[in-house]
């Protein structure tokens, strides 16, 4: 069985590579992390036998991959955490696997995989997902962050600048210039916020489109995001990511 891989976290790429040599029978062809690499292989080669595919890359949902290019060889869909996503594959019968990915989890999915696939419900299934993650979903409002002491506030997300990770901490940046630290990952806060709102700019910085005050040309074809509260560093986007980021401010 050939085997393609979209995940953006490397780490995360080897072990699951790692697990898929322990199940056996499976050979991974290639590993990609982006929607815009994504859409070029697909374009590009044919279908493989099985997808492992992140919901979260680096430049936003791999469902925007579908957009692009017609899937039809059978998804495991994989997830640090998506509260939507899980209610979703529950419903439409279509598996995921919660990270960290075990070989059991791999096996069992495998199997459910192939119960489908031999009762032609695989494709179906398959877009009756995809179209019920389009659809549109609560977003996250507002958090309750703990300050000093035993208190916790409440921060509207509206109120948020723009949200960055340092040294392993995820740290919310308001318009008003206070700080404070919100117990989920990028990942799971590029899931939680309104896509119109926010934007995944790099793996150190989420921004909140209110908050951008202007946008330089920058090397090799990059975008340099000046925004209107101090960053810790440059806001960087890469080249490949720049006709996303136009299309998301834009409202495309």
């Amino acid at each position: 069985m050939k085997a393609l891989l979209i995940e953006d976290e490397m780490l995360a790429a080897r072990h699951l590579v790692s697990v898929l040599n322990e199940v056996g029978n499976i050979e991974v062809i290639d590993i990609l992390d982006s929607i815009k690499s994504s859409v070029a292989w697909f374009e590009n080669h044919p279908l493989p036998d099985l997808v492992f595919m992140d919901i979260h890359i680096a430049d936003g949902s791999a469902f925007k991959i579908f957009d692009h290019v017609n899937i039809t060889c059978p998804i495991i869909f994989t997830t640090a955490y998506d509260e939507y996503a899980i209610k979703a594959f529950k419903v439409n019968s279509i598996d995921y696997l919660l990270k960290p990915i075990t070989k059991e989890s791999v096996e069992k999915a495998i199997v459910k995989l192939k119960t489908l696939s031999a009762t032609n419900n695989i494709k179906s299934d398959i877009q009756q997902l995809i179209d019920s993650l389009k659809q549109e979903k609560s977003y996250k409002t507002h958090f309750l962050v703990s300050v000093k002491g035993d208190k916790m506030i409440p921060l509207l997300a509206c109120d948020i600048a723009y949200i960055y990770i340092d040294s392993g901490i995820v740290i919310a940046k308001a318009f008003d210039g206070k700080s404070c630290n919100l117990d989920f990952t990028l990942d799971e806060l590029a899931g939680k916020l309104n896509p119109n709102d926010f934007f995944r700019a790099n793996r150190q910085f989420i921004i909140s489109k209110n908050s951008i005050q202007e946008v330089d040309f920058w090397f090799n074809n990059r975008l340099s995001i000046n925004l209107k509260v101090a960053i810790p560093e440059k806001i960087l986007i890469s080249r490949t990511r720049v006709t996303e980021f136009r299309e998301w401010f834009d409202g495309k």
